[in-house]
């Protein structure tokens, strides 16, 4: 069975455009990756979780936050490594730079016995559609085009 993880698609309006809030990942896998590596704020549902719990608890937990409904469903999305992610949109204005995300631990660099901490999160920005597209995940491009669609907007 697929693994499952749930996430919000958060928007805003401004100056007549839509804006939507990614995230990009941290850690040194990510660090020189910019274009196509920015998500969506999204994680795994653990077993017997609501979806829409999970994606608002993960969100939480990436921005340092509480985001608050209405929530429209947007769909579930087959990720190019097999994982499904389930999205829901919601409208909110929140401070990119004053996001504070949870950490992970790691051994870096490999195989040196080193334990390091890292930002699940290491920042956030907003994105015009048409900008998002460029920033994020291929798998997850799909989630744009919904929320226009849901929105009503070209």
């Amino acid at each position: 069975m697929a693994k499952r993880s749930a996430g919000l698609l958060i928007y805003r309006r401004s100056g007549g455009d839509i804006q939507v809030l990614l995230v990009h990942p941290g850690g040194p896998f990510w660090a020189k990756k910019d274009d196509g590596a920015w998500s969506i704020p999204k994680g795994l549902v653990d077993q017997g979780e609501d979806e829409l719990a999970a994606a608002r608890r993960e969100t939480g937990e990436e921005l340092g936050t509480k985001v608050e409904g209405p929530f429209a469903r947007l769909g579930d999305y087959r990720q190019p490594g097999g994982k499904i992610v389930s999205a829901w949109s919601v409208e909110a204005d929140i401070d990119a730079a004053v996001i504070r995300s949870n950490t992970f631990t790691m051994e870096w660099p490999p195989r040196s016995g080193s334990m390091k901490e890292f930002p699940e999160v290491d920042r956030a920005g907003w994105f015009t559609l048409a900008e998002a597209e460029v920033k994020i995940l291929q798998g997850q491009r799909p989630m744009l085009s919904d929320l226009a669609g849901q929105l009503g907007v070209a």
